[in-house]
C-alpha cells in the first residue's frame, strides 16, 4: 500500500475559516445576516436553491488556497443544508449571485479582484453595495455576465434588477433592502418577520378572546 506524504496530506485539507472576521463593522453584520434570511425565507419552499453567506468556496480541487467567501451567495441546482464549506467540484455548480458588502478593507478587491475572479467562475450577477455610504461612487453596483464578461447594469431610482432571483435590489438611502415586484413589496428581515408574527398572534388571541364571550363574528 502506497503512503501519503504529509505535503500531499495537507492537500486534502479544506478549512472552515481564512483567518478573517465575518463583518467589518455591526452593520456589515446585520444587513449580512438580513441578507441571507431574506433570500433563504423567499426561496424556502425550492428544495434546490441554497443561500449562505461568509462561506468559504474553494473552486479548485487540491488547491485549497484557490478559495473565496462571499458575503452572500445563491444557488440554483443545489439542494439545501448544512455545510461547513462549498466545494465548486463536488457541488457542480457555482453560485449564480452573489452579494459583496463593501468596506474601508475590502472595496479595492471588489470592485478589481474579485469582479474578475467571479467572471471567470461564471457567477451570473454580482452586486456590491456600500453599507457605510463611504467607499463607492455609487452605493449599489450590479454586473450581469454577458459572454463571458461582466456589463453594468443600469440603475433605476436606485434599484436594480436582478434577473437571476427575480427581485429587486433597492439602496434606500440608509440600507439595502430586497423588493419583489410580482407582490410590489418589500420582502422583511428576521426582524420584521418576527414582529409581524407576533402582531398575528396578539390579533388571533383577540379574536379568541372575542369568541369567548360573544360568539363566533358576525358574516
Amino acid at each position: 500500500m502506497s503512503m501519503r506524504n504529509p505535503a500531499q496530506l495537507l492537500q486534502t485539507i479544506y478549512p472552515e475559516g481564512d483567518g478573517k472576521p465575518m463583518a467589518e463593522t455591526d452593520m456589515h453584520r446585520q444587513l449580512l445576516s438580513d441578507l441571507v434570511f431574506t433570500l433563504d425565507t423567499y426561496f424556502q419552499s425550492d428544495p434546490d436553491v441554497y443561500v449562505s453567506g461568509n462561506l468559504l468556496i474553494y473552486y479548485v480541487e487540491g488547491n485549497p488556497a484557490r478559495q473565496v467567501a462571499p458575503d452572500v451567495f445563491v444557488a440554483f441546482g443545489v439542494p439545501k443544508g448544512q455545510r461547513r464549506i462549498y466545494r465548486l467540484w463536488a457541488e457542480g455548480v457555482m453560485p449564480q449571485v452573489v452579494i459583496e458588502l463593501t468596506s474601508r478593507q475590502t472595496w479595492r478587491d471588489d470592485l478589481q479582484k474579485k469582479w474578475q475572479l467571479y467572471a471567470e467562475l461564471d457567477v451570473q450577477e454580482y452586486f456590491i453595495f456600500d453599507p457605510e455610504y463611504d467607499y463607492l461612487d455609487t452605493p449599489l453596483i450590479g454586473y450581469r455576465l454577458e459572454d463571458g464578461k461582466y456589463v453594468e447594469m443600469e440603475a433605476s431610482d436606485s434599484r436594480l434588477r436582478s434577473e437571476v432571483l427575480g427581485l429587486e435590489l433597492v439602496d434606500t438611502g440608509e440600507t439595502l433592502r430586497l423588493f419583489d415586484p410580482q407582490t410590489e413589496q418589500v420582502l422583511p428581515t428576521a426582524k420584521e418577520a418576527a414582529a409581524a408574527q407576533q402582531h398575528l398572534s396578539e390579533v388571533e388571541k383577540e379574536l379568541a378572546r372575542y369568541r369567548e364571550r360573544f360568539g363566533e363574528l358576525p358574516k
